[in-house]
């Protein structure tokens, strides 16, 4: 008992990115930097889509939720880098940091799902036209998003209901940036083999459902695009699924290395950069990797930019 309410009460140290103290100024620039273009581009997107009739429609009502979670994502992790490096403020009381791996898990696991309903999506507009205003209706799309928020919300519950069995006697040193479950059971005094089993179960069925899902729905788009003899159509499908599978093997790729390998054989550096991609740099490029190469948002942008002078 006294151990546990000694957790309870700790504070821990990020010990933040690992860098020489002569790149603390740029590397502070840098990510406010980026912050502010994720929170424009994104909030930007979101507005556009809202404020144009012609984009209601489910493959930017989709685009416009996964926007709001990379807000959301990117609103968890890069403040606290932003304030770590300007050197003032480097500890986070365990409520804190508990609550931030809550938002973590459940924005992250959210971005998952939602990648998979997009690749849905792009498979019936793409593989089934005719059928598309019968198929993804708004009652189905909604259905969809309710699921992918719950599903994260669940996952999050588990790891972070897991991570309250933990104890820390020793360290309280976090090599990390922000609150993950890896960088806290690698710390922990308790026995954290169950906690590395449910990561590998829940995250690994997670991803492999997604990224099945995608791969699939893609290789049906791909197999309906070369059959089709307009190259027109042909063009703006590629460039369309492009962009998202783009989207998918950035964000995929570093989290199939951080949660689905053996996670006790990495360096604390070797996270970092993993965590990197998906936390801060996949928010800031996804409302440019899905607008640039989007003619209909770009169309919306200017019309907008225009009527307001």
């Amino acid at each position: 008992m006294k151990m546990i309410n000694a957790t309870w009460s700790s504070e821990f140290t990020l010990t933040g990115l690992l860098y020489q103290p002569k790149w603390q100024t740029p590397l502070f620039l840098v990510f406010l930097a980026i912050y502010l273009i994720t929170m424009v581009g994104n909030l930007g997107l979101i507005t556009l889509i809202r404020k144009d009739p012609h984009l209601h429609i489910p493959m930017y009502f989709f685009l416009g939720t996964l926007a709001f979670v990379d807000t959301w994502l990117s609103s968890t992790v890069t403040p606290k880098i932003v304030v770590n490096l300007l050197g003032k403020y480097s500890m986070i009381s365990f409520t804190e940091c508990m609550i931030q791996f809550f938002s973590f898990a459940l924005s992250a696991t959210t971005e998952c799902f939602l990648l998979a309903a997009m690749a849905y999506d792009r498979y019936v507009a793409i593989c089934k036209p005719l059928l598309y205003p019968v198929i993804m209706t708004n009652r189905l799309c909604r259905q969809l998003l309710v699921l992918s928020f719950v599903g994260g919300f669940l996952h999050a519950l588990i790891h972070e209901s897991f991570l309250f069995r933990l104890t820390f006697c020793d360290s309280h040193i976090i090599n990390h940036f922000y609150c993950d479950v890896i960088p806290l059971t690698k710390i922990s005094c308790t026995d954290p083999a169950i906690n590395y089993l449910m990561l590998f179960i829940f995250s690994g069925s997670i991803q492999a459902f997604s990224i099945v899902t995608i791969l699939v729905s893609y290789t049906f788009v791909l197999l309906t695009i070369l059959k089709k003899k307009s190259g027109k159509g042909a063009n703006k499908a590629f460039s369309t699924c492009g962009a998202h599978l783009l989207s998918v093997s950035l964000y995929y790729g570093p989290l199939l290395f951080m949660y689905v390998h053996p996670t006790l054989s990495q360096a604390d550096d070797q996270d970092m950069i993993f965590s990197l991609f998906y936390t801060v740099i996949i928010p800031v490029l996804n409302p440019f990797i899905y607008s640039l190469r989007n003619k209909q948002v770009i169309n919306s942008l200017r019309k907008l930019l225009k009527r307001n002078g």
